[in-house]
């Protein structure tokens, strides 16, 4: 019988395929071997040393918060107050950490120089499990307008410095008899235009100079709080629990700076040095931290209960010294009120802008920045208590901008991958969920309770 032949059909090989191939398996392991580093990637704009990142950072955590620490301590005592803000700051820079660690791991996975605060939160929603990438627009919107709303209270924090500062200048070199709310009005002749400069390149100059003025005045009322101090045993070592509230919206108004983090990460050559031990963000928050327990300890030893929302306000008004420090202060803050105004109108601004036609931005952006300006100082005229203010701003917007969203983020970008031995990430994150939301609520309670019994 004749056997068939077993033939094998030819082997037809694409060389271009095969080629292809090959280079697809190469590429992917040169990129196992060489993983993607973010600060490769970013622009040349993108030069901020390490040491210059920790300036920027101490210069915009020892903003108008170190002169408002003696009020919190007022709250809290003199023990209380250094131990509480040990443990403030301590939770503060954590939380920090998480963010601009979830941040930086999240760049490595889809490839992106550089994230801001509310692209972080955004895109960590859509790359997270899948019943809650729905969240991601809300999770962005609610970080943007959380950073909104706490500059334009920080605005009106500025404007109540600035009027109750003038006021008292006034009141001893006999000027006219008016009351905060009308300095707070008067104080639209200086920034209605200085709000319309569209341009941080022409308020560089000032800023630089601003930065001594604030440490001069600093300087000035620690001297004045040194001088003659009473003894400890004069003051409360501790207060009752119903002024804890006030004590940690004060102290988070004051001491968080989770706004401006991310930009100065962002900027680094080596973003690898915010982070770790010692790091630039362990070295600036402990600095912080060491100052604002000082300030407010010798701030509310020397003027006790009369301690008001600014150390320069209880400067006495009968030396000159004192005066010129309150009319820096006031300067300072003028100033700070036109670079922190930026960030509200950019947030408002990025979702009005694309219903005025091209042609009318220019006009549209100023329109914006003259009622965002009179918005603000109706507001600071409606309720010239800064303590107010500062309790507001703190137990709302930065409860939840700088200690309740940071930790959600990383739960929610850490969920099936690693939460720590036990879960303890997970039950860190809530216990500092749990934080925030006792801080918004006793802390909004309180002021508004404040608020009424002072009508």
């Amino acid at each position: 019988m004749e056997q068939k032949e077993n033939r094998t059909p030819p082997i037809r090989c694409n060389l271009d395929t095969y080629s292809s191939k090959i280079e697809l398996a190469y590429n992917g392991s040169r990129e196992d071997l060489d993983p993607y580093v973010p600060a490769d990637h970013r622009p040349l704009e993108s030069n901020t040393s390490s040491f210059g990142a920790l300036a920027h950072l101490l210069k915009a955590s020892l903003g108008s918060g170190v002169l408002a620490m003696p009020l919190a301590f007022k709250n809290a005592g003199l023990v209380v107050g250094v131990f509480a803000t040990m443990i403030i700051g301590f939770v503060c820079a954590h939380v920090i950490h998480v963010l601009v660690k979830t941040s930086q791991q999240l760049c490595i996975e889809i490839k992106k120089p550089s994230l801001g605060y509310a692209d972080t939160c955004d895109l960590v929603f859509q790359n997270g499990p899948v019943p809650v990438r729905k969240y991601a627009p809300f999770a962005r919107e609610l970080a943007d307008w959380a950073l909104a709303v706490t500059h334009l209270g920080a605005c009106c924090v500025y404007i109540v410095v600035v009027a109750e500062s003038f006021k008292q200048v006034s009141d001893e070199y006999g000027g006219p008899n008016w009351s905060v709310t009308v300095f707070c009005a008067l104080t639209l002749v200086i920034l209605l235009p200085l709000t319309q400069i569209t341009k941080l390149k022409y308020l560089v100059p000032f800023s630089a100079l601003a930065n001594f003025v604030w440490l001069t005045s600093i300087c000035i009322s620690i001297y004045y709080c040194l001088r003659d101090p009473p003894p400890v045993s004069s003051r409360s070592y501790a207060t009752s629990i119903s002024g804890l509230p006030n004590f940690i919206s004060t102290s988070l108004f004051a001491m968080e700076g989770i706004g401006v983090v991310m930009p100065i990460e962002n900027e680094m050559t080596k973003p690898h040095h915010f982070l770790g031990c010692p790091g630039v963000l362990n070295i600036a928050m402990s600095a912080v931290v060491a100052l604002y327990a000082f300030v407010g300890f010798c701030g509310y030893l020397s003027f006790g209960e009369s301690v008001r929302g600014s150390l320069t306000l209880n400067l006495p008004q009968d030396e000159i010294l004192a005066q010129v420090a309150k009319i820096m202060v006031a300067c300072v803050m003028v100033l700070s009120y036109a670079l922190i105004f930026y960030v509200p109108v950019d947030v408002v601004w990025r979702r009005v802008r694309d219903r005025i036609p091209a042609r009318g931005h220019r006009w549209g952006m100023a329109g914006l920045r003259f009622f965002g300006t009179l918005f603000t100082v109706a507001l600071a005229c409606a309720i010239p208590r800064l303590e107010l203010f500062m309790e507001l701003v703190g137990a709302v917007c930065l409860s939840i901008m700088g200690l309740a969203l940071p930790a959600i983020v990383e739960t929610v970008f850490r969920w099936g991958k690693d939460l720590g031995p036990c879960y303890w990430i997970l039950g860190k994150n809530f216990l500092i969920v749990l934080f925030s939301m006792v801080a918004l609520v006793s802390g909004v309670t309180f002021s508004i309770k404040t608020m009424v019994d002072s009508l």
